[in-house]
């Protein structure tokens, strides 16, 4: 049995009355991408923190390396050993605005003790990867907001690190940004690294997550696999219904027997979302209802989160 890269177990964190963290356990697998998902406030940058030793945990532990019979090494306790083996994209950018790109690189890499020499010879191929080597001498002011995330991603890599720990690392992103860094992800994955992801886009964590762990007012309410997860929790197929009327079909005693061909019927704003096992005898009655508008399409994961966790917004903190 392989020893996982990295074991919490039983964390718990409180602020005054309110708990963050509730003794929560999950292990990373070396070469894994392990998503963690849920709603604002569930816990999650907190739970980052924790593994960063940013914030000291009220009971339980962090564990690091296990599948190194020289490391097993813990944290607070062993923090610089680990850090020198981590590599950090935070949800806000910290790149300093007074260095150009390459510098960026060079100065972080010289927090880790690496010799000045070798820092620089790994600079050029970091700015490659994240497709920036047109823009080393420029500045992170001077550069779109998906460059300076990919800068941030290059310069977590200086220390060629076993774990990477990333807090939503596409946010505000726009698509063609989100998909080049998806690319270099999967890269990684493929070069071995192992990540842990925390992100509020499904399709990201369906992409590129090999297990998820599901948070809800800081607790586990589900993990494992992305697919296996939506078969467990969901019916495959999902009948969207919009336009005029489409709010009745939810409601209205006359369509009692049209929400009899769905096993789940939800309603999330002029939306009506039926869950079957079998959309075509429900297709087929609402093609008689000319003012409407459906989509039928596969259970995902945007509906397992939603299941899980409410439709309900709720608001940071």
């Amino acid at each position: 049995m392989i020893s996982p890269l990295v074991s919490i177990q039983g964390l718990t964190k409180r602020y005054g009355d309110a708990l963050v963290v509730d003794d929560l356990s999950f292990d990373i697998a070396p070469g894994e991408c392990l998503g963690v998902i849920g709603p604002n406030g569930a816990g999650k940058t907190t739970t980052i923190r924790m593994c960063l030793g940013l914030t000291v945990p009220d009971t339980g532990s962090v564990s690091y390396f296990l599948d190194d019979a020289r490391a097993g090494l813990r944290m607070p306790q062993d923090a610089l050993a680990i850090k020198a083996k981590l590599g950090v994209v935070s949800q806000f950018d910290t790149l300093d605005p007074d260095f150009t790109c390459a510098e960026n690189l060079q100065v972080y890499g010289r927090y880790f003790g690496m010799a000045a020499s070798a820092v620089r010879a790994r600079v050029p191929g970091l700015l490659e990867f994240a497709s920036l080597g047109h823009k080393a001498g420029s500045k992170p002011g001077e550069l779109s907001g998906g460059m300076r995330r990919r800068l941030s991603l290059a310069r977590a890599l200086v220390n060629d690190p076993r774990l990477l720990l990333l807090d939503e690392p596409t946010t505000g992103l726009d698509p063609q940004a989100r998909h080049l860094m998806w690319e270099r992800l999967q890269l990684l994955l493929q070069q071995g690294k192992s990540i842990l992801l925390t992100t509020h886009f499904m399709d990201e964590a369906e992409r590129l997550c090999s297990r998820l762990l599901v948070l809800d007012h800081g607790k586990k309410i589900a993990e494992g696999k992305p697919r296996e997860l939506i078969a467990q929790h969901l019916d495959p197929d999902v009948v969207e219904v919009y336009g005029v009327g489409a709010l009745e079909l939810a409601r209205s005693d006359e369509h009692a027997a049209l929400r009899a061909l769905a096993a789940r019927v939800e309603v999330s704003g002029e939306t009506v979302f039926f869950y079957t096992q079998d959309a075509r005898p429900l297709l087929e009655q609402l093609s008689s209802h000319h003012k409407l508008r459906t989509l039928h399409r596969p259970a995902n994961l945007e509906d397992l989160f939603l299941k899980l966790t409410g439709r309900q917004i709720r608001e940071d903190g």
